[in-house]
């Protein structure tokens, strides 16, 4: 039979057979048909291990939002903010005592038609966004060192509030487990020394040990990043968290919200439900997709597919990756740790040197290529990759035919049509 897969903008026809198919790897449906507002409304209304926000806050208190930035946009924070707004009104808080931080983390600052898009239509006018910048040392506060010796600053404007909300949307995440929760203050609204020691955990303590296991989609027990980000947000301790649960249309289909701790494990038992996939065994072959365009943009973001792919394939298997790659890269750190290194050492040597989040990305990519037969379908040039042992090509034919030179016929295969948000869970 054949199977259509997004790329870009379009659908790539893939021809499988049948007796070769081990199986699709989909989301679960979990949808109770509720609209967007009545999931909003419901957890606003019904918090887990809290009182309400409207119960929490007090006339005359400042109130910090702490918002995601525009690369999350696909969140539809401009849908549900309003609705947080007027509870904290309920409360007794006027507009001019909220405050709205954008949790870029480490990202750039944002233009204001950005800043509008956040805010959505209803509060576009009534409310300013102010980007966080992790480098702005004199807008930080130190706060304490957690357990693993990561120095906790802060952005000081949110700490200077009398409470901080936190808002923002739960999925699987490559290094902490899952986003959303504690994220949204580190790395959102933290310094750049305290993003970047916390990151590092990615990577085992000894050089030469590659990409720490522990740290990984869907796992948070005994994940060092998880725990280190978790002390440090105790230090800040938030009266209240909003996170959405997005479904594969791109629609809000759950939310939780109240304990910042509590309603977040919540939330992540529901993606686990919805997106945590088990299979029965590993594939010789791989073909996943993120879901087309804006997904695939950048190979910035084909990361988020190499990670859930590399759960359902076996050492030495072949994994095809669908990523039109629009922009290219994505970011410059990237072009240049794939391209400047013909090894994994090397790049790990200069990964420990001088950690960012775009050149672990550069490395992960390249460390699960030296382990797999990875073959890209792309609009990016061949040359881009060839020193990370990534094999571009331009047709899935040219894919299948490369597959079939590698590792010979009648390939064990999954099929991943969502990969940036299936995660295979072997059982």
């Amino acid at each position: 039979m054949n199977y259509k897969m997004k790329y870009g903008r379009e659908k790539v026809e893939i021809k499988i057979p049948d007796e070769n198919l081990l199986g699709i790897i989909e989301s679960n449906a979990m949808d109770d048909n509720k609209t967007e507002e009545e999931v909003i409304l419901d957890a606003l209304e019904n918090p887990i291990d809290s009182a309400k926000l409207s119960k929490i806050v007090k006339p005359g208190e400042r109130v910090c939002l702490v918002i995601s930035d525009i690369t999350r946009a696909w969140q539809k924070m401009g849908t549900y903010l309003y609705y947080i707004v007027r509870e904290l009104n309920k409360g007794g808080v006027r507009d001019e005592d909220i405050i709205f931080i954008s949790a870029t983390g480490s990202h750039r600052k944002q233009s204001e038609e950005e800043h509008r898009v956040l805010l959505g239509e209803k509060l576009a006018d009534r409310f300013k966004v102010i980007d966080h910048v992790s480098t702005d040392e004199d807008n930080l506060v130190y706060l304490g060192e957690t357990s693993y010796g990561t120095p906790v600053k802060i952005n000081k404007m949110a700490m200077e509030c009398d409470h901080i909300v936190i808002t923002g949307a739960i999925v699987f995440h490559l290094l902490v487990g899952w986003g959303g929760g504690k994220k949204s203050i580190l790395p959102g609204i933290a310094g750049y020394e305290t993003i970047m020691k916390n990151h590092s955990m990615s990577l085992n303590p000894e050089m030469g040990s590659g990409s720490n296991p522990e740290t990984k989609s869907g796992k948070v027990l005994n994940n060092p990043i998880h725990e280190d980000m978790l002390e440090a947000v105790n230090f800040v301790k938030p009266s209240f968290m909003f996170n959405v649960i997005m479904d594969s249309n791109g629609n809000i289909a759950h939310a939780v919200a109240g304990n910042y701790i509590k309603a977040h494990e919540k939330g992540c038992e529901i993606v686990n439900k919805i997106d945590g996939i088990p299979i029965n065994e590993k594939a010789d072959m791989v073909i996943a997709t993120a879901g087309g365009y804006p997904k695939d943009i950048n190979f910035y973001q084909t990361i988020k597919t190499v990670i859930n792919a590399r759960e359902a394939i076996k050492d030495g298997g072949v994994m095809i990756l669908l990523s039109e790659c629009s922009d290219g890269f994505g970011n410059e750190v990237i072009r240049k740790i794939t391209q400047d290194f013909d090894n994994v050492v090397d790049r790990e040597i200069e990964l420990r040197r001088d950690y960012s989040i775009a050149k672990y990305i550069g490395y992960y990519v390249s460390e699960v290529a030296s382990k797999t037969n990875m073959i890209l379908l792309s609009s990016m040039n061949p040359e881009d990759l060839s020193m990370a042992n990534i094999s571009v090509v331009k047709t899935i034919d040219e894919a299948l035919e490369l597959a079939k030179k590698l590792k010979g016929e009648n390939l064990k295969t999954y099929l991943m049509p969502h990969g940036a948000n299936t995660l295979p869970k072997l059982i």
